[in-house]
């Protein structure tokens, strides 16, 4: 069998999160608000205690605020302008006093604080692993980091977000009911000259909350575009200087430039507007109340309480409508983009049509396809422009075979893996396994695709080696150990029993582990690819050959020449052509099989794709 083949690096495409910056912009403080809004009255409705606790700690704040300026009004008033120096020195440590709780009081909020953040972040987490188990329930697909940087650095920033929002409008809503309440025990029309630009501030910044989310929200999405472009240009530099894609992808990343610097542009010139709003609210009231104070003084205003206005405005009211307005600007609106990212629905999880530790039920008879995985007129090309890694291929592994692939990095040796176990959807043609449509049947109860990088998670061996199915028996699990050699494994750990440490284990001892689930799942189908790569001759020998043994059909990218020699028919990719025969008549059939064959102990290139 002999197919014309032209390989070529595969093209950047555009990231996910590109293809969402080229998307019509929506309102995330309309939808993801609403949606938190939603989600949040029913936890806050489980914690309302804790509100309430909170809520008790803040009334000293409120008790501090009112104190304070009408402290220094009569002090001023009832004592140094009336001629008592004593009852003004009184009034004085009234004021100073009134700050005293404050040391208890923010130890009491941060405590009540904790029993609001702690619980937010968890469910947060919690959602974020739900929706990343159902989003890998819905089939195969390109693995994303979106999850972990949800789990992980998303979750924190909603944490800090939902903190520094609690605790500035905890802080402002006090201290604003203490200084107004304190104005209006002086004299009510101060309430007149101050409340005005408040409001106008306030409404002011109000309107700039949905722009400024959205602002923010293009700003993200820009910066996750071009930062995952980065990372993926990064890691195909060789590709793209073979193929002379150069101009290509330095268009796009011009592009995604310009789109980050555009988001940020718009970005700035509101964060500018919310500047001029958080001026108005806490800058210009004092100045208001300097310009109407002869009309007050005219209409019965006093000198202390003059002052002690001013106080309420610059030493309370001010610095809260600022704080209130920047963890407002910055955080809040952080807060809201990145839950725009949890409170998308959870997909409900999808039934398995096959359980995944039963093999699929074969056909009886004379009938029964004589065929384990087959590819009819495969094509496939990293992306719509290049030049096919496989070009209509067919392939046909029987039951019961061994096949090794051979080949120089980059001839496609994974990716035919890929397109044999449906990790990787051809373009063109049809993946069969056992004669019914791979898309039709449950992969996990088919096969085994084992990649050089093995996974070994932190539980006992027993647990990791069961992994691809839970109801082996002792007796299976022995077998398996005894079959690959695992008992010195075994013994060093110090029994099946024994956590396993990931860290602490070599290369090899994580592969051993992972062609162990192999051997010991039901799957028909193993495909080992370059999953044998930490392994001496030897022991690699003997997994293939344990591998084989149990009635299995074997696909191995082959690592060494051994594997070749071993194998029922080797599959020989150089590049430009595919051709496939038995070891003893490959030699004569492919130039470049002889020439690696005759190359001693490890080949080189490998490591492909």
């Amino acid at each position: 069998m002999t197919v014309e083949q032209r390989t070529e690096a595969p093209p950047l495409a555009a990231p996910p999160a590109a293809r969402r910056a080229e998307r019509p912009e929506r309102d995330p403080w309309a939808g993801a608000l609403g949606r938190v809004l939603r989600e949040g009255r029913p936890f806050l409705r489980a914690r309302r205690g804790v509100v309430v606790r909170l809520a008790g700690w803040s009334a000293l704040e409120f008790g501090q605020t009112f104190l304070g300026g009408y402290g220094v009004a009569r002090a001023l008033d009832d004592g140094f302008l009336a001629g008592r120096p004593g009852v003004g020195l009184l009034w004085l440590l009234v004021a100073v006093a009134a700050t005293l709780p404050a040391g208890a009081a923010t130890r009491g909020v941060f405590g009540r604080l904790a029993d609001l953040v702690e619980p937010f972040r968890d469910g947060l987490v919690r959602r974020a692993v739900a929706r990343a188990l159902g989003d890998a329930l819905e089939g195969p697909g390109e693995a994303s980091s979106g999850a972990v940087s949800r789990v992980t650095h998303q979750s924190e920033i909603a944490r800090d977000g939902w903190a520094g929002t609690v605790l500035a409008l905890r802080s402002f809503v006090f201290t604003t009911a203490g200084a107004l309440a304190g104005m209006a025990a002086l004299e009510p029309r101060l309430l007149l000259v101050v409340l005005p630009p408040v409001a106008v501030g306030v409404a002011l910044f109000a309107a700039t909350l949905g722009p400024m989310a959205a602002r923010q929200h293009a700003y993200l999405t820009a910066d996750e575009a071009y930062a995952g472009y980065v990372g993926q240009t990064a890691s195909a530099l060789r590709d793209i200087a073979a193929t002379g894609a150069r101009n290509e992808v330095s268009a796009t990343a011009r592009d995604l430039t310009l789109r980050q610097a555009r988001a940020a542009r718009q970005l700035a010139r509101w964060s500018a507007v919310r500047i001029g709003a958080t001026a108005l609210c806490g800058r210009v009231p004092p100045v208001v109340l300097l310009f109407a104070a002869p009309w007050l003084l005219d209409h019965g205003l006093t000198g202390g309480a003059l002052v002690g206005a001013l106080t309420y405005l610059t030493q309370a009211l001010a610095p809260a409508v600022h704080a209130l307005m920047s963890v407002l600007g910055t955080a809040g609106g952080r807060l809201v983009v990145v839950l725009d990212r949890f409170t998308d629905p959870v997909p409900p999880p999808r039934p398995d049509p096959v359980p995944a530790a039963r093999a699929v039920p074969r056909p009886s008879g004379g009938g029964a396809p004589r065929h384990e995985a087959e590819l009819r007129g495969v094509t496939f090309a990293y992306g719509p422009g290049a030049r096919p890694v496989v070009d209509r291929l067919d392939l046909r592994v029987r039951r019961g075979e061994r096949v090794a692939v051979v080949g120089p990095s980059g001839a496609g040796k994974s990716t035919l893996a890929g397109l044999l176990a449906a990790v990787v959807a051809p373009d063109e043609g049809r993946v069969l396994w056992s004669g019914r449509p791979a898309a039709s049947v449950e992969a996990a109860s088919v096969r085994t695709l084992l990649p050089q990088r093995a996974f070994v998670f932190s539980a006992s061996l027993r647990d990791n080696l069961r992994y691809l199915r839970p109801g082996a028996t002792d007796r299976e699990i022995a077998e398996t150990v005894g079959a690959l050699g695992l008992g010195a494994l075994v013994d060093r750990v110090g029994g099946l029993d024994a956590p396993v440490a990931p860290g602490h284990l070599s290369r090899g001892e994580r592969q051993l582990v992972a062609l162990g689930r192999a051997h010991l799942s039901a799957a028909p189908l193993v495909l080992l690819d370059e999953a044998t790569s930490g392994l001496d001759p030897v022991t690699e020998a003997r997994v293939e050959d344990a591998l084989a043994d149990r009635a299995r059909t074997l696909v191995v990218i082959a690592h060494r020449p051994g594997s070749a020699r071993r194998a029922d028919r080797v599959v020989v990719m150089d590049g430009t052509h595919v051709v496939c025969g038995t070891p003893a008549e490959l030699p004569a059939l492919s130039p470049f099989y002889r020439e690696l064959t005759g190359v001693p102990g490890r080949w080189p290139g490998t490591g492909d794709r």
